[in-house]
């Protein structure tokens, strides 16, 4: 989990799953077993979020990155696996985050590109970030922040 302080009060931690697993990881323990423990605040669907519009000052978005992986992988278990419909779920994602962020309000986006390179998932949204961060041993990992625009669509309806 990204948070420093997982129970800190500011903070909901929303994710599909509740569930703890114990999966393949011969790097991890001697039996080569890992245990992933996945405990939500909230289960939630990035893709659906319930709450109204704009009811936050800043989401943080770490959305599962893989699309393919083993039924017993640890990487899978700890941060999910997108369908084969990634395309709409991440479109589908980015719009709720906006949503439900209040204008001029902030998105942390963490995006892993080991499958899927960022600019493809940078195409499920018209926003772009103001800026990002790239870390991790191979530079595949990005923090990108956004913010919302301070007046949402003024197209008459």
């Amino acid at each position: 989990m990204m948070w420093f302080d997982p129970t800190d009060q500011r903070v909901l931690f929303g994710d599909l799953r509740d569930e703890t697993i114990t999966v393949t990881d011969r790097t991890h323990r001697d039996d080569g077993t890992r245990v992933v423990h996945v405990h939500p605040d909230a289960q939630m669907d990035f893709r659906a979020l319930p709450f109204p519009d704009e009811s936050f000052a800043l989401v943080a978005f770490d959305p599962p990155h893989l699309v393919r992986a083993g039924p017993r992988s640890w990487m899978a278990a700890k941060y999910g696996k997108l369908g084969a419909d990634w395309q709409d779920d991440m479109r589908q994602g980015l719009a709720e985050c906006f949503r439900v962020l209040r204008p001029l309000g902030v998105l942390v986006f963490k995006w892993n590109e080991t499958q899927i390179p960022l600019r493809e998932i940078l195409a499920c949204t018209d926003h772009k970030p103001l800026f990002g961060h790239r870390v991790g041993r191979l530079n595949r990992t990005h923090w990108l922040t956004f913010m919302k625009p301070a007046i949402t669509d003024t197209k008459e309806q």
